[in-house]
């Protein structure tokens, strides 16, 4: 099998466990069938992650060079990369980095979080901006590397379309009124923001 098709068929199968595992119905199914709450299902949620996902890379060890930025533009990237990951730690502190973790077990049952200001103020999935960012800044793109983009944008967005879901099944109006004053991923312009 090619590492390009094993690739794809591997991204898939983690894109599909990574969606299932996240559904409230499917959290509550297992914690049905243990007969016990699971306050390191978070964290068993993000082990399983990064193994699944460590498992796709693994699987494309020829990935040819498409583009490499030329001379500063590199170094350009690379610290917009780092400024992007900065930002994402702020992000994640807003909301709770040991919620985020699942390293916070004294919470018994995982709600999601509704803020609305810092980096919720500027978009409703910051964390799904700063990824696509992240991706798209790459200095360097192997066949891999574009692969992993095309898959990867489209179930983010198709992600936070179902969060967005979830969330105005549990806050309704509350939810529906933040949707109309911030933008789903694009930021509106600065003057906006400033108001």
């Amino acid at each position: 099998m090619p590492d390009s098709l094993n690739f794809t068929i591997r991204l898939t199968v983690f894109f599909v466990i990574h969606s299932l595992l996240a559904a409230p119905g499917i959290k509550a199914r297992i914690c049905k069938i243990t007969k016990r709450q699971m306050p390191g299902y978070r964290l068993l949620y993000n082990l399983l992650s990064m193994a699944l996902f460590s498992w796709v890379i693994l699987a494309w060890h020829s990935a040819s060079v498409i583009f490499v930025a030329p001379g500063i533009w590199s170094l350009v990237m690379h610290g917009l990369q780092f400024i992007i990951i900065c930002t994402a730690f702020i992000c994640l502190k807003q909301t709770g980095l040991s919620s985020f973790m699942g390293t916070d077990f004294n919470k018994t049952e995982e709600k999601q979080l509704f803020k609305t200001s810092g980096c919720y103020s500027v978009v409703r999935h910051p964390l799904y901006l700063l990824g696509i960012l992240f991706m798209l800044l790459n200095p360097v793109i192997t066949t891999r590397w574009l692969v992993l983009t095309l898959f990867s944008i489209p179930y983010l967005i198709f992600g936070a379309i179902l969060e967005e879901r979830r969330m105005i099944s549990q806050l309704g109006d509350k939810f529906q009124q933040y949707q109309r004053d911030v933008p789903f991923l694009i930021p509106k312009p600065i003057r906006h923001i400033c108001k």
